[in-house]
């Protein structure tokens, strides 16, 4: 019985790893999309601005929204990965780090 609560809690472990290393990759394509969709879509983002900014867009978009980003690292930004930056760009979490790295970016 102890020795099956110890392999249970080793393949807990392992698969919390393995999300973990997934959900990183994931973030690090996405956070390529929404960057490419700043510098292309929005020209109003300052080009010191865009790392910080997106940033903030990932650090706020659901994991849904992630793996639309990801999916759209791969076949290209598109129309639909701009209408959703914009949508995670208008939460009030996502202003309100957007103006601290903002003024930080800005001020760098």
């Amino acid at each position: 019985m102890r020795a099956l609560l110890i392999l249970s809690l080793v393949a807990l472990t392992a698969c919390a790893e393995t999300t973990q290393a997934v959900d990183g990759v994931a973030r690090k394509s996405a956070k390529a999309a929404v960057a490419e969709t700043l510098v292309t879509r929005f020209p109003m983002v300052p080009k010191a601005a865009v790392t910080p900014f997106s940033d903030c867009i990932i650090d706020n978009a659901s994991a849904r929204e992630i793996g639309e980003f990801a999916k759209d690292a791969v076949i290209g930004v598109r129309e639909t990965t701009a209408v959703l930056v914009r949508g995670v760009l208008e939460r009030p979490e996502t202003q309100s780090c957007i103006t601290k790295a903002g003024v930080a970016a800005l001020t760098a």
